[in-house]
């Protein structure tokens, strides 16, 4: 079996990537190999990093794992979900106060979807599913938090997950993003986000998923 591992930050995944002495690029875990890719952070570094791992022979799926904003209260600090549908929310043109999205200008879809592989529904079908945006500015402003609430009804936010499933559904890979919530999306105060808590039960849903498919 060959996977890929896609984070913004080296950052996120470092406990993982400790538990199973792995590294940026190929590595093996016994006949298995895991391709881990670090991004930087944003849709734009994301998309062209994963466009220069995916002209190679393809993967059996693909995993996008980090942490995000949740504009959902019932949601936890520290919870994982799964995003079953992301979005270029920012993607459009803006006429007076209003947002045209790229659907309603007719020039494509800013709605993205994981491509399903069954291995990992059955082994992630307790994790609670969430609708994600992605934005190359994260929302700190009660208003424009207000009017894309309004408009996406979204859960959580991060600035890589839409071109994540992009990238993907264009070469058919199929692909799963999972994220742990470090902060709500409010006025910016750092002092009420709990990024520890966040990266330690996301590498602690990586780790049980790799031991499952790859240690059973």
């Amino acid at each position: 079996m060959k996977s890929l591992i896609v984070s913004a930050t080296e950052f996120e995944i470092a406990p993982f990537l400790s538990r199973f002495n792995l590294k940026r690029g190929i590595n093996y875990m016994g006949t298995n190999q895991v391709f881990i890719l670090i991004t930087g952070v944003g849709m734009v570094a994301t998309a062209f990093a994963m466009g220069q791992v995916l002209s190679s022979p393809s993967f059996d799926f693909a995993m996008n794992a980090g942490i995000a904003g949740s504009f959902n209260r019932s949601l936890k600090l520290g919870e994982i979900v799964q995003v079953m549908e992301d979005c270029f929310s920012e993607l459009g043109a803006t006429d007076g106060a209003s947002f045209i999205s790229i659907d309603q200008l007719g020039f494509g879809t800013g709605m993205a979807h994981p491509i399903p592989y069954q291995t990992l529904e059955s082994l992630t079908s307790t994790i609670t599913q969430a609708k994600g945006i992605t934005v190359n500015t994260i929302h700190g402003s009660e208003q424009e938090i207000a009017v894309i609430v309004q408009q996406l009804q979204p859960d959580v936010e991060s600035m890589e997950g839409a071109a994540f499933f992009y990238s993907c559904n264009k070469l058919g890979i199929p692909c799963i993003q999972i994220r742990s919530v470090s902060n709500y999306v409010e006025r910016r105060d750092t002092t009420q986000w709990d990024i520890p808590l966040a990266i330690h039960t996301l590498n602690e849903q990586l780790i049980q998923l790799y031991q499952t498919l790859y240690e059973a």
